[in-house]
């Protein structure tokens, strides 16, 4: 099993961390007693600017979910075209040598599911098999990669792709002023992401998946994900997830290399979702990553925000387009999101 390519794409609408900080100071206007706390916020997130998938002029005349969602998918199918499309062509691939359609978001919600939105748009295969994804969050994208590779070992002559599109903004609560909005007002953008999964009979090359895992943490379902109302999509996010982090990243992938043989000093690639300064500190630190291992992911914060399950997808498209590691190299890919869980993938370069 091969991963063969990954494409991003993104809104055309892009602006600065601090053209952003001033459109939210009024946005929220007075109900923000103190402004100070939210340019401090901001400040903190390791981010440079954002795309959004509507001008920033925009966001305050939406006045109900059903709109915000509207815009979702609208903007969930060009993005996702744009993202598949760039991916297939990388390739070198026809849209409809795709056996599988593995799709993931939780920013909105479609029935029928963009992926099924894009069969049409992309002239896939009628017989393409769907696995729409939601409620993964930031996870989702290592989990659809984990779960198109079980699909092509089982096919091992087909190809699979997996897309996320995550549409932050378009979450954004101006009625809530918890500290969770407020940080994920700063840290969070929207954008695309699609990789291609080959099985091994398809004589296709790129960094082979060795193994995958899937952890989960009982009891931890307060810590990330949505409250839903008919606002819409509120924002849960726990202060306590970094200590979560440290507690027990390191032992999960210590389990997971140790059943191949493995231990951390083998590992040459770390693609690990961006989350926030918080998230890969505590990473760093969890994993004894003191050298740059995590400077891709720093980086993909830093231009372009957190991209929620798109993020690791993000991370893994510089790795192999820009950071190509030598033949051989073994890497890890893994991300952590709402449940609260993990998701590894071994990979070979």
């Amino acid at each position: 099993m091969q991963i063969v390519s990954a494409a991003s794409a993104y809104p055309q609408h892009y602006y600065s961390q601090e053209q952003l900080l001033e459109a939210l100071k009024d946005y929220w206007g007075d109900q923000i007693p103190n402004p100070h706390v939210l340019r401090r916020l901001h400040r903190h997130v390791g981010v440079d600017g954002r795309f959004l998938s509507l001008p920033k002029e925009e966001y305050p005349k939406m006045k109900a979910w059903g709109e915000a969602n509207d815009h979702w998918i609208r903007t969930a199918q060009e993005l996702g075209e744009k993202a598949v499309s760039c991916a297939l062509k990388d390739a070198g691939l026809h849209p409809r040598n795709l056996g599988a359609f593995f799709f993931t978001s939780v920013t909105g919600i479609s029935s029928p599911s963009i992926d099924a939105l894009l069969i049409n748009r992309l002239g896939l295969c009628r017989n393409i098999r769907r696995v729409p994804i939601f409620g993964l969050g930031c996870v989702a994208g290592a989990a659809a990669i984990s779960r198109a590779a079980d699909y092509v070992r089982a096919y091992p002559g087909q190809v699979a792709v997996v897309l996320s599109v995550e549409l932050c903004s378009l979450t954004l609560q101006r009625g809530d002023l918890s500290m969770a909005n407020l940080i994920s007002s700063g840290l969070f953008g929207d954008g695309s992401a699609a990789v291609i999964v080959a099985g091994a009979d398809c004589g296709l090359s790129g960094p082979a998946i060795l193994a995958t895992r899937s952890v989960f943490y009982p009891h931890t379902e307060e810590m990330m994900g949505w409250n839903v109302s008919e606002k819409g999509f509120r924002i849960v996010l726990s202060k306590e997830i970094p200590n979560l982090v440290r507690k027990n990243l390191a032992h999960d992938v210590d389990d997971f290399l140790a059943e191949r043989g493995l231990t951390r000093a083998d590992i040459g690639s770390w693609v690990l979702h961006t989350g926030g300064p918080k998230i890969l500190e505590a990473t760093a630190e969890a994993l004894g990553l003191k050298n740059g291992e995590l400077d891709v992911s720093w980086e993909c914060l830093r231009r372009t925000g957190n991209l929620s399950s798109a993020s690791v997808l993000v991370v893994l498209e510089e790795v192999m387009k820009n950071r190509r590691p030598a033949a051989g190299t073994l890497g890890l890919l893994a991300a952590m999101g709402p449940g609260f869980c993990s998701e590894f993938v071994l990979l070979e370069w």
